[in-house]
């Protein structure tokens, strides 16, 4: 296995067992946000197709609830404004 494939795996495994973000799964496995999404979403179907269906489950449950996160940090930020 090369570095490439272990990356990937390294990544996919971060995000199931984590429910982590493709932000979050980048930083613990020290690669950029780009190739994280790259890895998860178009490389990893070529190596173990079941495997990028239960990613693609998680990356799609993140879609789903990225606006909540969203408004949530405007908030949070706000918040902190008010308090300064």
């Amino acid at each position: 296995m090369d570095y490439t494939e272990e990356r990937i795996y390294l990544a996919a495994h971060y995000m199931l067992e984590h429910s982590a973000t493709v932000r979050d799964t980048a930083r613990a496995v020290r690669s950029s946000k780009s190739t994280v999404h790259k890895d998860l979403t178009t490389r990893l179907m070529q190596l173990n197709p079941t495997l990028a269906g239960e990613v693609r489950k998680v990356l799609d449950a993140n879609k789903a609830e990225r606006h909540i996160r969203g408004g949530q940090a405007t908030l949070n930020k706000y918040k902190r404004m008010k308090r300064e």
